[in-house]
């Protein structure tokens, strides 16, 4: 018998399967799906069976497979056409694919661990004359009392008993000792949550209902604060009843962490969690619930949508318009794309939820392609809050340059009703760039040329793309002169002001620096939710989906500032946020007020989200998207070069321009190339171009084609990605 096997070298030059014989030994164990090593070019490798079957090519001498290298872990039949999907869909490698769905603990190129725990079972290893005969001839000790009570128990966890009398019987052979994988609970109890779904929550269950058993899509749009979460557990109770699975995304781990205690609450132990803030180790733990059934709920962020659930009955994206959804690596793979293809294997209805959906979902739902279903209002009925505009031109020349007169005094009167605030602003870091007075100085980043940012609790310099830190000095590099100027500002700047002037405050601060250790994102939310600070300061992490029943007051800091990013999603991004961050005030009885400063009053996004008004931002953007033919009305497709070298990198994204005008339908729109967004990264020149197209048939083959012409060169890299969040 033979397999076809593809290795865990991630090289489009190797990306096909290779011949390998299966020795006896294996003959029985082997299946399709299976980590194994094989030797490879002199060396052992791991890989995935693809295939066996009796007959293969003989133009050369086989070589055997070594060892089954996890004879637990196999890719079921849904995994595998997956993975081939998502290489269509991305143009990847399949073994990159493969281990994209595999928890880092058990992915393909590392070394298995075994991340199990075990508990030890001790039985007689004797009949029960030999054990008595023992009893009667031994003096009451230790070794007889447990004889006694195997007699009567049959095993007893090794726990409970003395370990050198067990080590003594062992030794006699009386005993033996039995391991067996930890069956691990959760310790959080069933509640039966009682909620009843108002008549739009009803309505917005039924029509979901009515397509169980069919691979439909659902937008559900809901204002901030209308239920959508309440309508995801009564509809994920009706798919237990049925004995199927349901899948929850969610966009950040801060609101896994949130959503899953209701869902414990709801599910107790049929709950699992899988998002990059747990170890190796529980990603392992609830990987294996997920494979042996134990589990019937999965929530999780972006790659848990490859969770090995069976018999799927829903799957449900909470706070669809995420980035976050997209992988911005290789493989780019959208987690919606990826839930449509499982939809359809599985036969099961897909549910997207959002307050602000995106643009291609909401014109899809207009088309019928979705089903759209509304929430239009708060699930108690309150108002939405009000919004205030602060024109901060108006505020400079008060020389209020940070939080303007209005949004002080609202600060104020909350500290003093002991109500609580929320800031956002989104960036992170105390200072955004360094520069020297004297000198004219700037800190860059030597690998991508950008400014660093300051982080002064760690007093570091960092570049927030490739990862790049160095200690600050007190004086410059160049002229050595004590004249160091911080410009911008980020979370840590502001929360260092906050507290200077408000002293009876106590503040905290959520972004991406405070939240690196485990468990800092809930550690954060609950400190806030019981009131043990009473000021939260954070970036767009802290805009989706929390809710505090205390806070009263949403502050929004540089609100424009990601409207100035020369990228077409913009206003949404911007729309998206400044509505969601709103959303947060006002949720319980206690009316809430959103203050938004900027130096664009009248720009048509701002005016939108003081209205809450979703619809007519639409409106206005989807007439700007169809005149410059962007998404929903074509497709995008980037393909970034890049080289070491400056000159070589031009030059081939010439040739790439040329190739793709040669062979592309006419219809299809070339733009570029041009200078990539961040144009050196990691020492890389990056050029850029852009393909807008509607219906041609031949770009996926043209791409393919042009990814398998640089698969060998190694001084230029090409990266492709179909349906770009970012261009």
């Amino acid at each position: 018998m033979y397999a076809y096997c593809i290795i865990e070298y991630p090289v489009k030059s190797l990306d096909k399967a290779f011949t390998y014989k299966i020795p006896y030994h294996l003959q029985n164990r082997l299946k399709v799906g299976m980590k194994v090593v094989v030797p490879f070019n002199n060396r052992q490798v791991h890989g995935i069976v693809l295939n066996i079957t009796n007959e293969a090519s003989k133009e050369y001498e086989l070589k055997e497979i070594i060892k089954i290298e996890d004879e637990f872990l196999v890719l079921n039949e849904e995994l595998m056409l997956l993975g081939k999907e998502m290489q269509n869909l991305t143009l990847c490698n399949l073994i990159t694919a493969y281990q994209t769905m595999l928890p880092s603990a058990l992915k393909v190129k590392e070394q298995t661990k075994d991340y199990n725990e075990y508990d030890y079972f001790v039985s007689l290893n004797e009949s029960a004359e030999i054990i008595n005969e023992f009893i009667k001839t031994h003096r009451k000790s230790n070794k007889t009392t447990i004889l006694e009570k195997l007699l009567k128990e049959k095993e007893i966890n090794k726990k409970e008993l003395n370990s050198t009398s067990v080590r003594e019987l062992i030794k006699l052979n009386l005993v033996k000792i039995d391991k067996r994988i930890k069956k691990h609970t959760n310790k959080k109890q069933i509640i039966i949550d009682n909620k009843m779904l108002n008549a739009d929550q009803q309505k917005a269950f039924e029509s979901v209902c009515t397509s169980f058993n069919t691979a439909k899509t659902f937008l559900l749009y809901g204002v901030t604060g209308s239920g959508k979460t309440l309508v995801y557990v009564h509809l994920i109770k009706e798919v237990i009843k049925m004995n199927k699975t349901a899948l929850l995304l969610v966009p950040e781990i801060s609101l896994t962490e949130q959503i899953v205690n209701i869902f414990y609450d709801n599910f107790g132990n049929d709950v699992a969690i899988l998002h990059s803030g747990l170890s190796n180790k529980e990603k392992y733990e609830e990987y294996l619930k997920i494979l042996n059934g134990e589990t019937k709920i999965v929530i999780g962020t972006r790659s848990a949508v490859f969770a090995p659930l069976k018999n799927l009955g829903i799957i449900i994206i909470d706070e669809e318009h995420s980035d976050t959804y997209k992988q911005d690596n290789n493989p780019r793979y959208h987690a919606r794309d990826i839930a449509i293809k499982r939809s359809e294997y599985h036969h099961c209805p897909i549910v997207l939820g959002s307050a602000t959906p995106s643009l291609e979902s909401m014109a899809r739902a207009q088309k019928g392609v979705y089903e759209l279903i509304t929430l239009k209002k708060r699930a108690n009925k309150l108002p939405l809050p009000e919004v205030l505009i602060v024109d901060m031109k108006e505020e400079l020349q008060k020389r209020n340059f940070v939080i303007s007169e209005l949004l002080d005094t609202k600060i104020k009167e909350c500290l003093n009703k002991k109500e609580q605030v929320i800031l956002l602003l989104n960036r992170r870091g105390f200072s955004t760039i360094i520069t020297c007075s004297n000198c004219g100085f700037t800190y860059k980043c030597p690998h991508c040329e950008i400014s660093l940012t300051y982080h002064k609790t760690s007093n570091t310099l960092r570049c927030h793309y490739c990862g790049y830190t160095k200690i600050k000095d007190d004086i410059c590099p160049e002229c050595h002169e004590h004249s160091l100027n911080y410009m911008g500002m980020g979370t840590e700047k502001l929360e260092e002001m906050i507290k200077e002037r408000y002293p009876e405050s106590k503040v905290i601060r959520m972004d991406a620096d405070t939240t690196t250790k485990k468990g800092a994102h809930d550690k954060i939310i609950q400190a806030f939710r019981k009131e043990e600070y009473n000021i939260l300061i954070g970036t767009q992490m802290i805009s989706k989906g929390l809710d505090f029943p205390k806070c009263t007051l949403v502050g929004v800091l540089n609100a424009d500032s990601s409207l100035n990013i020369p990228d077409f999603r913009s206003s949404e991004r911007t729309f998206s946020l400044l509505d969601q961050a709103a959303g947060r005030a006002g949720r319980s009885e206690i009316p809430g007020n959103v203050i938004i400063q900027t130096f664009n009053p009248d720009n048509a996004i701002i005016k939108a989200v003081k209205k809450h008004d979703y619809d007519l931002f639409y409106q206005n953007e989807m007439k700007v998207r169809k005149i410059l033919k962007y998404p929903p009305y074509y497709y995008l497709a980037t393909i970034k070069i890049g080289s070491i070298d400056y000159k070589e990198a031009s030059k081939e994204a010439t040739k790439v321009k040329e190739y793709l005008q040669k062979n592309l339908d006419p219809t299809s729109i070339i733009l570029g190339p041009t200078t990539a967004s961040n144009f050196k990264r990691n020492n890389i020149y990056r050029f850029s171009i852009t393909i807008k197209y509607r219906f041609d048939h031949s770009l996926m083959n043209v791409l393919k084609d042009l990814d398998g012409i640089y698969a060998t060169n190694k001084r230029v890299f090409l990266e492709i990605d179909i349906n770009p969040l970012r261009i």
